[in-house]
C-alpha cells in the first residue's frame, strides 16, 4: 500500500472508454505509473455525459481495475473534460502598478489576471482555466514572469477556456456517485499536451490534435504558451460507423475490423490482400479486399484533418507552426494516419506517445493513454488545497487560488 498523499489519479472520461491512470510520486518528485484501468464508456456522447447511471458504472469499473493493479485505494481523481461546448478565447488585462517603489509583486500579477478574466459570460458557462501567455511591462513584450521588475503599467495576455456549467457538474456528479471525490476539472487536450509535447515544440509553435471517439480536440502552442483551443465534433466513432455502413457489418465488428485491419491511406495496401467481414443477421461472413476498407476510412480521416486545417487557417496559425503537428488519442493509432496528416497539413507530423513518467511505461506507451497520463502530471504540478464538491454555479471557485501555480506549469 502507498501513502495517500503520494497517489495521484487521472480519470479520462471519454466517449468510447473510461481510462484511469494511478501515479505514485517517487522520492525524486516525479511520477511512476502503478495502475491502469479501462472500461467501455456507455453514458457519453461526443464527450458529454448523457446518462449519469451508465457513466457512474463505467467510472467505478475503470477505477476498480486500476486499484487492483496498483494495490492501493483511490479516494480522489483529476477528471478530464472535453466536448463541443468547450471554447477558448484570448483576452488582455491592464493595471497600473500601485506599489510605492513601482516594483511588480504577486499581488499586481493577480490583479492584472483578474482584469483579463473580466469577460462577459452567459449564465450557463463557467471559466475552467485561465492560462497566462505573456506579460507586458511598460510596452516591453514577451515577459514570462514579471515579479520583481519595475514599471508603471502592467499588461497580461491570457488564454481563457470556458465550458458549460452543466457538463462539468455532470462529470463531478458521476464521479461523486461512484464513490470518489474530484480534485479538479482539467481540459483534456491540455492534459494530453503535458504528456506528449516537448518544450522545444511549444516554443517553435505546434498544434496538438487529440482524436478521440466522439470529438477531435485541437490545442495550439506558440512561444511556449497556449494560444488556441477548439473542438471538432468528429472522431474515431465516425470512422467506425462509416465502416459499419460501408461493409454492412455490426458496429462492434466494424470497430474490431478498424483496429485490426484499418489503414488511413489506401495507397499503402496490397490490392490482393483479402479480409473477412462478419455479416448482420446471422448471415455468412463475406470476404473483401483490404483496400476497400482503406477507401472507406481514408475520406473520413482526411475530413477530420481538413476541418482542423481550416480552423488553423481561419485563425492564421497555419504558417506559425514550425514545430509541426503532434497526433494523439485512440484514433491516431490507425496505420497510415501520420502519412495522411503530413499530406493534408504539408508539415512534419509525429504520433504523441505519453512520456515524462516512470513505472509501468510499457502499459501506457500508446496515444490512447495520453490524456490519462497528462491528468496525473497535471495533478503533480497543482496539488489542490481542497476538493471540489458539486455545489452548482460556484463549481470552479478555487481557480483564483490556483493562479500562482500556472507560472510553474506553463512557463
Amino acid at each position: 500500500m502507498y501513502q495517500e498523499e503520494d497517489i495521484i489519479v487521472g480519470l479520462d472520461i471519454g466517449t468510447t472508454k473510461v481510462c484511469t491512470i494511478i501515479g505514485r510520486v517517487n522520492e525524486y518528485g516525479s511520477v511512476d505509473i502503478v495502475g491502469v484501468g479501462v472500461s467501455p464508456s456507455r453514458g457519453l456522447r461526443k464527450g458529454v455525459v448523457v446518462n449519469i447511471e451508465s457513466t457512474v458504472q463505467s467510472v467505478a469499473t475503470a477505477i476498480e481495475k486500476a486499484e487492483l493493479m496498483a494495490g492501493t485505494e483511490v479516494k480522489s481523481v483529476y477528471a478530464g473534460i472535453a466536448g463541443g461546448h468547450i471554447e477558448g478565447i484570448n483576452s488582455r488585462g491592464v493595471v497600473a502598478v500601485s506599489t510605492r517603489n513601482k516594483e511588480i509583486t504577486q499581488e499586481e500579477v493577480d490583479r492584472v489576471i483578474e482584469a483579463a478574466k473580466a469577460i462577459a459570460l452567459p449564465m450557463e458557462r463557467e471559466v475552467i482555466h485561465v492560462i497566462p501567455q505573456e506579460f507586458i511591462v511598460d510596452n516591453q513584450e514577451g515577459i514570462k514572469d514579471p515579479i520583481g521588475m519595475s514599471g508603471v503599467r502592467l499588461e497580461a495576455e491570457v488564454h481563457i477556456v470556458t465550458g458549460a456549467v452543466a457538463s462539468a457538474q455532470n462529470i463531478v456528479k458521476s464521479v461523486n456517485r461512484a464513490g470518489y471525490m474530484v480534485n479538479d476539472i482539467v481540459l483534456e487536450p491540455l492534459a494530453s499536451a503535458l504528456a506528449t509535447l516537448k518544450d522545444d515544440e511549444k516554443e517553435l509553435g505546434v498544434v496538438l490534435i487529440d482524436i478521440g471517439g466522439g470529438t477531435t480536440d485541437v490545442l495550439v502552442y506558440l512561444n511556449g504558451s497556449i494560444w488556441h483551443t477548439s473542438v471538432i465534433a468528429m472522431g474515431g466513432n465516425h470512422v467506425t460507423n462509416d465502416v459499419s455502413v460501408g461493409l454492412r457489418t455490426p458496429v462492434n465488428s466494424a470497430e474490431k475490423i478498424k483496429k485490426e485491419w484499418g489503414i488511413a491511406v489506401s495507397d499503402l495496401v496490397d490490392p490482393n490482400e483479402i479480409i473477412e467481414v462478419p455479416a448482420v443477421g446471422g448471415r455468412k461472413p463475406t470476404q473483401i479486399p483490404r483496400q476497400l476498407l482503406a477507401e472507406i476510412i481514408e475520406p473520413r480521416m482526411e475530413e477530420i484533418f481538413i476541418l482542423v486545417k481550416n480552423e488553423l487557417e481561419k485563425h492564421e496559425f497555419k504558417d506559425l507552426l514550425a514545430g509541426g503537428v503532434v497526433l494523439t488519442g485512440g484514433a491516431s493509432m490507425l496505420d497510415g494516419t501520420e502519412k495522411l496528416a503530413e499530406r493534408v497539413f504539408d508539415m512534419p507530423v509525429r504520433i504523441g506517445i505519453p512520456g515524462n513518467v516512470g513505472g509501468l511505461v510499457d502499459e501506457i506507451a500508446t496515444p490512447e493513454y495520453a490524456t490519462g497520463v497528462g491528468l496525473v502530471l497535471y495533478g503533480l504540478k497543482s496539488q489542490p488545497e481542497r476538493y471540489i464538491e458539486n455545489k452548482g454555479p460556484g463549481l470552479f471557485s478555487n481557480i483564483k487560488k490556483r493562479m500562482a501555480e500556472w507560472f510553474g506549469e506553463f512557463f
